[in-house]
């Protein structure tokens, strides 16, 4: 079962190749970008596959990033996935950012810690998510301005060490002021969190595969300026 994932929802264009049944990463290519998505993504995966020596007909599913994230990035990666599930004529699996985040995590990273995935709006406010170190949710995502962070954390975090991850990880543990008592992981390359895409997408069965929708999911509508002139 080989699993394409692609993740373009944040600041980075990345694709990686999974194959379930040896457990192994084919390929992986990342590149940190916030404009030109459009123009990499597609060359990106050709790229990745012939590395892999990998043709659409081999697919058995293809795994994306749905959001929290960028309008722009969440659209490039949806549609380009729908055209590549189609020509692949297999399944296409929608994975939310804060779940890529934590997923790429190694197993010796994640023990003994609460998770926080902290993904970046582009705005004050932070797209927040907190999860065991087994990687079950302790809470639904969660839109959360700076200033809301401590009560945020008393209602969602239980006590005890914290490892916040994300694009902002940084910034959240500094909002929460407690630098010195979390493990921040900033990850900027993408690389994992499109490993992970392909990796949550290839665990999934019929039942898992039709509730994981591949539509944008947003924690805020678009930010949209409408013409004085209507």
């Amino acid at each position: 079962m080989i699993t394409l994932g692609l993740d373009t929802a944040t600041n980075a264009c990345a694709v990686a190749l999974w194959d379930a049944a040896s457990g192994r990463t084919l390929a992986v290519r990342a590149e940190m970008m916030q404009r030109g998505l459009a123009e990499k993504l597609v060359p990106m995966v050709q790229e990745t596959m012939a590395e892999a020596g990998i043709v659409f007909a081999d697919l058995s599913r293809i795994g994306v990033t749905v959001g929290p994230g960028t309008f722009t990035g969440l659209r490039v990666g949806l549609a380009a996935a729908r055209g590549f599930a189609l020509a692949a004529n297999c399944p296409l699996v929608g994975v939310t950012t804060l779940e890529a985040a934590v997923h790429g995590l190694d197993t010796d990273i994640r023990a003994g810690h609460t998770l926080l995935a902290a993904i970046e709006s582009r705005r004050d406010d932070l797209f927040l998510q907190p999860f065991t170190a087994d990687l079950t949710p302790l809470a639904e995502p969660a839109d959360v301005l700076p200033v809301d962070l401590p009560a945020y954390a008393a209602a969602h975090l239980p006590a005890g060490p914290l490892l916040i991850v994300g694009d902002a990880a940084a910034r959240t543990a500094q909002a929460l002021g407690i630098w010195n008592g979390a493990v921040v992981i900033q990850e900027t390359a993408g690389a994992a969190e499109a490993l992970a895409t392909a990796r949550i997408a290839a665990m999934q069965d019929g039942a898992g595969i039709a509730a994981r929708i591949a539509d944008p999911f947003y924690l805020r509508p678009p930010d949209v300026t409408l013409p004085k002139q209507g």
